[in-house]
C-alpha cells in the first residue's frame, strides 16, 4: 500500500482514571466508581495521524482543553459528580489538537478526514479545530446521543455535534465472499466479517470493536513495508491486558470479550500486527518500533 507515507501519534494532555477502569475486577462499574480512592498513573490521550495521499487522517481527535478551563464543560449535578469520579485530566496550552500538529510540521486545515473510535469527550474533543475534516462517526453511536442518558453514557451531545462540522454517518458492511474484489480484504480482516475501505485502496480499513460503546470502531492501517497497525481505541488500556482479555471495567462485557477475541483473531492470522490503543503508554513506543527507520514518525 503506497498511499500511506507517515504514520505519527500526537497526545492531547494526559487522564487518570480508576484503577478497575483500565482492568475489571468483576466488581460492578456503579461500586468502584463510587468507592475507589487510587488514580493509575497519567495515561496519555493519543490522536494517530495519517499521511495519506488522499489528505491527511486522524484516528480519534483527543480531549478539549475546555474540559480543564471551563467550569460548565461537563454537566452540573449527579452526572457531573459521576464524570468527576471517572476522571481526571491534565492539559496544557501546548497539548491542544492544533499545536500538537503542529509540532508535527501540520496544520489542522490539513486534516481531511477524521475517524471516532467512539463519541466520548477524550475522542471527539478537537473536532471544532477542524475546519476542512470530513468526521466519521458510527450511525450506531450517533443515533444515541440524543438518547435521555447519553450524558450519564459519557457523551455529551453539545460537544459531538459542533456547527459547521461536516459529519459521515456509517454502517460498518459485510464482507462479501463471493466478490473478487473482496477477496484481499477479507483475508486481510478475518475473523472479522464486516469491514469498510474509507479511501478505496485497501489502505485504511474500519472494523466494528463494540463493547466499550455500542458502535465502537476500529482502524486497521495497511503501509508498503510496514506491519499491519491495528488502532483500537478504548477496547483495552494496554496491549498486555487484550493479550490475556483481561478486559476495561466499563463497557458491555460480552461485546467487549467478543472483539477482543476477533482482535487476537486478526493477530494470530498477522502475528506482526501491533495493536495501539488511545490510553495506552507504551503505544507511541509500539508505533516507533513499527515505524522504524521506514516511513518517518
Amino acid at each position: 500500500m503506497t498511499s500511506i507515507t507517515r504514520v505519527s501519534v500526537l497526545s492531547t494532555g494526559h487522564v487518570q482514571i480508576r484503577p478497575q477502569h483500565a482492568r475489571g475486577t468483576g466488581t460492578p462499574m456503579i461500586w468502584w466508581l463510587l468507592t475507589s480512592r487510587r488514580w493509575t498513573p497519567p495515561r496519555p490521550i493519543n490522536v494517530y495521524v495519517i499521511e495519506h495521499r488522499d489528505g491527511l487522517v486522524l484516528f480519534d481527535t483527543g480531549q478539549d482543553r475546555a474540559s480543564v478551563t471551563d467550569p460548565h464543560y461537563f454537566p452540573r449535578g449527579i452526572v457531573g459528580f459521576f464524570y468527576r469520579r471517572l476522571a481526571r485530566f491534565a492539559i496544557g496550552a501546548g497539548d491542544t489538537l492544533t499545536a500538537q500538529l503542529e509540532a508535527l510540521g501540520y496544520r489542522a486545515s490539513d486534516v481531511t478526514m477524521a475517524v471516532l473510535s467512539h463519541l466520548h469527550q477524550d475522542h471527539i474533543g478537537g473536532i471544532a479545530e477542524l475546519p476542512n475534516a470530513e468526521i466519521v462517526v458510527s450511525a450506531l453511536d450517533w443515533s444515541a446521543i440524543d438518547s435521555p442518558r447519553a450524558a450519564l453514557d459519557g457523551v455529551m451531545a453539545d460537544h459531538v455535534r459542533v456547527p459547521g462540522a461536516r459529519y459521515r454517518v456509517v454502517d460498518i458492511p459485510p464482507v462479501a465472499d463471493d466478490a473478487v474484489t473482496d477477496q484481499a480484504m477479507d483475508a486481510a480482516v478475518a475473523p472479522f466479517t464486516h469491514a469498510l475501505d474509507l479511501c478505496g485502496d485497501g489502505s485504511l480499513l474500519l472494523l466494528p470493536t463494540p463493547g466499550h460503546s455500542p458502535g465502537s470502531m476500529s482502524l486497521l492501517v495497511r503501509a508498503e513495508g510496514l506491519p499491519p497497525l491495528l488502532m483500537v481505541g478504548d477496547l483495552t488500556y494496554d496491549v498486555d491486558s487484550l493479550a490475556g482479555e483481561h478486559l476495561p471495567g466499563v463497557g458491555e462485557q460480552k461485546a467487549m470479550l467478543a472483539s477482543t477475541r476477533a482482535v487476537l483473531g486478526l493477530r494470530t492470522r498477522h502475528p506482526d500486527l501491533v495493536v495501539l490503543a488511545a490510553h495506552d503508554p507504551a503505544a507511541s513506543g509500539l508505533l516507533a518500533a513499527a515505524v522504524g527507520s521506514k516511513m518517518a514518525s
